[in-house]
């Protein structure tokens, strides 16, 4: 399976935080050049790959780096010459996810659809126009695409964040869908804004969404999304499984149900599981 490659983000133009008294800048280099190294998806940068990637000068980009060694967030490898994260970063991630009451109300759920499935099953939220992998329960199978917590996919080509979008009104929908950089991650995928809001009409037919490919080659997955009291959507459950072993059609009809059934559980918090026996 072929993994697709993401470009890294440029630094967004000043917004209304320019205009902010309060706004602190130095604050703001200093979380650029963290998230720096998942947008570029590599382990280890370079100061000069830094500082393009948040538009910031090289001068700048030190001193933000040598800063963020000293508190522990970063530190430079003297063999590539290069900097990397420091596990201490996974502190402020590891007290957002502990007392998660939405994840802990649907980890039970998860737990069940994955045996029942056999197959990955994530919990995701929205960021903006992505969709934040929080919970992950792999395959019980061999299975070649690896999802790391944190990890952010766009919303219009992946089946949680088509799910996540189907449930909201339709202009919010759109809304967000402008906002995307909207590009091909593989041969598969939907760029035609009409062609992407009428796979939104029939996920929320149907209850639920999927995708065909569009994100990583070899890879199919449908989600649904889990619904705050309002009915408002909060996150999506997704799950994804080879081609080498389901077609998008057999997902379908055979995890789907159990799929709805366990999104449904994971919104009201009632303690709904799949059938015993599985699939």
């Amino acid at each position: 399976m072929q993994r697709a490659r993401h470009k890294p983000r440029q630094a967004r133009p000043p917004g209304p935080a320019a205009r902010d008294p309060l706004f602190n800048h130095s604050v703001e280099k200093a979380f650029a050049i963290l998230t720096a190294f998942g947008n570029h998806g590599q382990r280890a940068l370079g100061l000069a790959e830094l500082a393009a990637s948040v538009g910031m000068t090289t001068s700048s980009a030190q001193r933000c780096t040598h800063t963020l060694v000293r508190l522990g967030l970063l530190r430079r490898d003297p063999r590539l010459k290069r900097w990397l994260l420091t596990p201490r970063v996974l502190g402020p991630a590891c007290a957002y996810l502990s007392g998660h009451g939405l994840l802990e109300q649907a980890t039970t759920h998860l737990v069940d659809l994955n045996q029942a499935s056999g197959e990955s099953v994530s919990f995701s939220e929205p960021s903006d126009t992505d969709m934040v992998y929080i919970a992950r329960f792999p395959s019980l199978k061999r299975f070649y695409i690896h999802m790391a917590v944190g990890r952010r996919l766009p919303m219009y080509c992946t089946a949680a964040g088509r799910a996540y979008l189907a449930a909201l009104p339709v202009t919010q929908a759109q809304a967000i869908l402008r906002r995307s950089e909207i590009r091909a991650l593989t041969p598969q995928t939907l760029t035609d804004p009409r062609a992407i809001m009428k796979q939104l009409h029939a996920a929320r037919e149907a209850g639920y969404a999927w995708s065909d490919q569009e994100t990583y080659r070899g890879d199919v997955s449908i989600a649904a999304a889990v619904l705050g009291e309002d009915g408002e959507p909060l996150a999506a459950i997704n799950v994804a499984a080879p081609t080498s072993r389901w077609s998008l059609e057999q997902l379908r009809a055979k995890v789907a149900p159990v799929l709805l059934q366990t999104a449904r559980a994971a919104s009201a918090g009632r303690m709904l599981r799949p059938a015993a026996g599985g699939l």
